[in-house]
């Protein structure tokens, strides 16, 4: 049988390696096609990698193998070729010490599959909270035509008639029971209500956080970010999405045509829209550094600063995803930025026009879920960046999860070390704290914890809770789950483990909070201060191998997205043929 390749406007990336009758190209297609794959599959038609999260250990991915064939069959009907390529997939659920701290082993492992493998483009297919940062950050660095197809949330819980949100409501449950309010056994009971269908978290966590990132960024198709996982809406949107990556190629759409500085300003104002997640902001500097994009902390408080929190859902409001979605999703809020000047309405999509194009003519159909401007959660949403003498290079709070009456607030410092210390200390009756206070978590950021874990939103000590009291400030170089709430000081940088700061606050210390003036201040004197960073001594371990080692060695502050230091910038896709 002859090789005639297909006319394409290029020759694809892919023909290296299947192009041709020479002995190397004969040596790739002849075992591609031990899988059953006719010839004209080689034909030079773009090859489609489907980047797979699937893992029954990311529980918030397990249904994403039947998405990849809707994707199949869409990229069949545009003429393209998909092959399936499981990647690593990092469950927040499930993943010790955090999954954050494999974040950047997955973008690393998905940019050298992109790099070393015949694919044209990618279609990523993700959900689970880093699953969505991770395998944007591999697609940046190597710059190939990619498209992002997210799994879904899961359908609303419920427990006695009680709207459940995932996780938000372990939060709140676990609290009742230490305040003796419910029993163990009703804990138990909600259990089984909190996760009731396939998808990630029905709350606006990180997971849903990031597809409305990658939405507000282009980089998935208009509506894909709330669609519910069991919906059958969704198998038609990765199908869409699987057709629309090999126009793409066809059109070499590159990640860096669509995730420019202005698609970044989009989603930033977009997360002070729906009360996104904090963790939104470490990944969305790790991907900008990965695109080549100036991106900063100051530009998330420039941004974000005067972003009205227009959804309402939890943590931060009453609603949960499957509502957002039947009231129009996310393009109605990117419609509502863009009425406000507040979009840069020419940014380009992945679906080859601008982002205004997408949304000008959406309706809202439920302004309880998707609230007027006047009706507001926050009037000043979004991520407010703090600085001062205990954050020197900035930490972060989500107001519109905080209790507005703790946003100024100076209380004495209760210092906990370490998480180890924290839950030693923190259910004794003999701790020295009360309401008033501040509790503060040290040696828990990129390099303390190691991998800086969600544990940012301490539980309160059982003595306050008794007192009906339900917050508290808290301060912390550690993440806090997108489903958490309360007025929660995170990312504090330099982080404790590096002698910043923070690490060295003592028990009694006063410490001022004042968001509106994003001012967060040790009360000692700059000679005090000077004289104890002086006596620091590190206390972490440096590992001796492995992804651990690599990870403490390169691993960068919050302040800038928490990236390994060698993987910043977008280094493209080089290809050559292999000799065998």
């Amino acid at each position: 049988m002859s090789f005639k390749p297909a006319k394409w406007p290029r020759k694809l990336r892919s023909q290296e390696w299947f192009g041709g009758t020479g002995r190397d190209q004969i040596y790739h297609r002849g075992w591609m096609k031990n899988q059953g794959f006719p010839h004209d599959m080689f034909d030079g038609r773009p090859v489609i990698g489907i980047l797979n999260t699937w893992s029954e250990l990311t529980p918030c991915n397990a249904h994403l193998r039947d998405l990849a064939e809707r994707v199949k069959n869409g990229i069949y009907e545009a003429g393209g070729f998909p092959v399936e390529v499981p990647v690593f997939s990092a469950a927040e659920s499930s993943f010790r010490p955090t999954a954050m701290m494999f974040r950047n082993l997955a973008a690393l492992a998905v940019e050298e599959a992109m790099r070393g493998q015949p694919m044209d483009g990618a279609v990523l297919l993700v959900g689970c909270d880093k699953t969505t940062p991770s395998l944007l950050m591999g697609a940046a660095s190597t710059d190939l035509p990619s498209i992002v197809v997210t799994g879904g949330p899961m359908l609303n819980g419920y427990y006695r008639n009680e709207r459940v949100g995932s996780g938000t409501h372990l939060w709140k449950f676990s609290e009742a029971v230490k305040a003796g309010e419910m029993t163990a056994d009703e804990f138990l009971e909600a259990e089984a209500s909190m996760s009731r269908s396939p998808g990630s978290c029905n709350t606006m966590g990180t997971a849903s956080t990031m597809a409305s990132m990658a939405e507000a960024l282009g980089m998935a198709l208009s509506g894909n970010a709330a669609i519910p996982a069991v919906d059958s809406r969704r198998r038609v949107m990765a199908q869409l999405s699987g057709r629309r990556i090999v126009q793409m190629v066809k059109d070499d759409l590159k990640p860096s045509d669509v995730m420019t500085k202005p698609a970044f300003e989009n989603a930033i104002r977009t997360n002070g829209a729906i009360g996104g997640s904090t963790n939104a902001v470490i990944h969305l500097l790790a991907i900008a550094g990965r695109v080549g994009v100036d991106l900063t902390l100051d530009d998330w408080d420039r941004c974000g600063r005067d972003v009205a929190t227009i959804v309402n859902l939890m943590p931060s409001g009453e609603y949960l995803m499957e509502e957002f979605f039947y009231a129009g999703g996310l393009p109605v809020v990117l419609k509502r930025l863009g009425e406000a000047g507040l979009l840069h309405k020419d940014a380009l999509t992945v679906a080859g026009e601008p982002i205004w194009d997408q949304v000008k003519d959406v309706v809202n159909h439920n302004e309880d879920v998707i609230l007027p401007v006047e009706k507001a959660l926050t009037v000043q949403g979004g991520i407010a960046v703090l600085k001062g003498n205990l954050a020197p290079s900035g930490a972060v709070i989500k107001p519109s999860a905080a209790s507005p009456q703790l946003m100024k607030h100076r209380g004495r410092a209760v210092v906990f070390e370490d998480i180890d210390d924290y839950k030693a200390k923190i259910d004794d009756d003999a701790l020295d704290v009360d309401e008033t206070c501040v509790l503060v978590l040290k040696n828990c950021g990129p390099k303390g914890y190691p991998g800086m874990a969600e544990v940012g939103n301490m539980g309160l000590p059982p003595k306050v809770l008794k007192k009906g009291i339900t917050d508290m400030v808290r301060i912390s170089d550690a993440r806090m789950s997108g489903t958490a709430y309360g007025t929660v000081v995170l990312h504090t940088s330099p982080e404790a483990a590096t002698g910043g700061p923070l690490a060295v606050v003592r028990d009694g210390d006063m410490i001022e909070l004042d968001v509106p003036a994003r001012r967060l201040h040790l009360d000692i004197s700059d000679e005090e201060l000077a004289a104890r960073l002086a006596e620091w001594a590190p206390q972490t371990e440096q590992p001796t191998s492995g992804y651990a080692w690599l990870h403490q060695t390169h691993v960068q502050g919050a302040d800038t997205g928490a990236d390994l230091d060698f993987l910043k910038g977008c280094r493209g896709a080089p290809v050559g043929r292999d000799s065998h």
